[in-house]
């Protein structure tokens, strides 16, 4: 758009920036030469589903519809399988699924899927046996195995990530396209693990309520309900490595601006949105969908300021505002910011991050999160836009398709001495399946005492 050039943005000009979250490429021709061959690449995804995902977000920030976002915390290439991928998609679906059984809305959904292969850190470096190495960033930048050469920040992982990212979308568009909704197969929605929750008659309801309505569409007219096997299915990940992104960063036929062509959606994370560093600078100037962390430690003014600078037309459907502040912050730090939001007249969708507040370090030092307190957070979020006559549009949920054991608690009460028996996250703890559709239902529980 000409103010954004006026500007004197380009998708590079984030160079210019300090930069946080990015550690230094010891080989700078290597990067250069890695960062120019992206460049060249196809787009991984368009301008016009960009646009769509934009308008349907617009919805949501009117109160007429809900967006799902949700999946791993960090991708692996080694895992881009096509087994990982069909159960991701299958939850996703199952769980969206629900909420729009319940709420009676439109839902939107967008994965953390095809690109969320970096992760911020808190510390660059470790010491692993005695030895200094990096820190493990994602592998979009180094290797998970401890040692320096894999640790080793390394540009050709920018390439083998566009790659995996364009395989993994490849086979989501398959799936969603071709009926893989599950609608048709009540086989497929797993319910013993509800029979512990005090809700399970309606969930059992729930579940038999959708398989009847599929049949009578089926029985009047089989052929003419397309809506039934083809869903929309939108990518995001977190802007971090600012390379990938720039690189995939690009004008378009016939539209104005600059769009981030390798994700529907991206993000700025709680560590990087200092209004005068990189990441900032560069989502400032892109079309896309942006949404922005926002948890402790964070300023209202600041954070107003932030909105402003990548959102200066006010356009609805622009900004996600993902609020993270854990279940005992979230009565402190909520009601000011959403005052502060309307008392500005900013467009927001509100979504509710109920995950990265609530980690903790188990007894045996595996790291989890607690069902229990991951719900508390979102009851809060929910009875607190209800009392500010406010939105909550939006969940934010790191989970998986698979029977995972990350998380404790839910309705078949997994415990911390269990979670060595299938731990397999490199980062943050996910919500297994059976735990992502429970948590689905008890949110559409929510939202309805807010707004039906």
């Amino acid at each position: 758009m000409e103010d954004t050039l006026q500007k004197n943005w380009t998708p590079t000009s984030w160079l210019e920036k300090p930069i946080k979250q990015l550690p230094e490429y010891p080989d700078q021709a290597l990067l250069d030469e890695s960062f120019e061959t992206l460049k060249t690449l196809p787009p991984l995804v368009t301008s016009w589903e960009i646009e769509a995902l934009k308008n349907k977000l617009a919805q949501v920030s009117a109160g007429k519809a809900f967006l799902l976002q949700g999946g791993d915390c960090a991708e692996s290439f080694h895992l881009t399988k096509s087994s990982k991928i069909v159960n991701m998609v299958k939850v996703l679906l199952q769980t969206s699924f629900i909420l729009i059984h319940e709420m009676g809305v439109p839902v939107v959904r967008v994965g953390r899927i095809a690109g969320q292969y970096a992760k911020p850190r808190s510390q660059d470096f470790e010491e692993v046996n005695g030895q200094k190495i990096h820190n493990y960033r994602g592998d979009l930048i180094n290797g998970f195995e401890a040692t320096k050469e894999a640790r080793t920040p390394d540009p050709r992982r920018l390439i083998e990530g566009y790659h995996k990212a364009g395989l993994t979308l490849n086979f989501l568009r398959a799936l969603a396209d071709e009926g893989f909704a599950d609608l048709h197969h009540p086989e497929q929605w797993e319910m013993d693990f509800m029979k512990n929750n005090q809700y399970y008659k309606e969930y059992e309801a729930m579940v038999e309520s959708i398989t009847k309505a599929v049949r009578f569409v089926d029985a009047i007219s089989p052929d003419k309900f397309a809506t039934l096997q083809k869903v929309d299915f939108y990518t995001s990940h977190e802007a971090l490595n600012l390379y990938y992104d720039s690189a995939q960063t690009r004008k378009v036929p016939r539209k104005p601006g600059f769009y981030n062509l390798s994700a529907h959606m991206v993000w700025l994370g709680n560590r990087t949105r200092d209004l005068d560093d990189a990441h900032v600078e560069y989502l400032r100037g892109i079309e896309n969908p942006i949404g922005i962390k926002v948890g402790p430690p964070f300023t209202i003014d600041d954070t107003l300021k932030l909105i402003e600078t990548l959102n200066p037309t006010h356009e609805a459907g622009k900004i996600v505002l993902i609020t993270r502040f854990g279940k005992e912050k979230i009565e402190n730090g909520l009601p000011s910011l959403i005052k502060a939001v309307r008392r500005e007249g900013f467009p927001v969708v509100w979504s509710a991050d109920p995950m990265h507040g609530n980690t903790f370090s188990a007894a045996n030092n595996y790291k989890t999160r607690n069902f229990d307190h991951i719900l508390d957070e979102i009851k809060s979020a929910f009875a607190i836009h209800r009392s500010e006559g406010s939105y909550l549009g939006s969940v934010h949920l790191e989970l998986t398709g698979d029977n995972v054991t990350e998380c404790v608690g839910g309705a078949k009460g997994l415990n911390e001495s269990e979670l060595d028996i299938n731990y397999e996250t490199f980062c943050d703890p996910r919500l297994n399946y059976q735990q992502s559709l429970e948590m689905a239902f008890l949110v559409s529980k929510e939202w309805k005492q807010s707004y039906s």
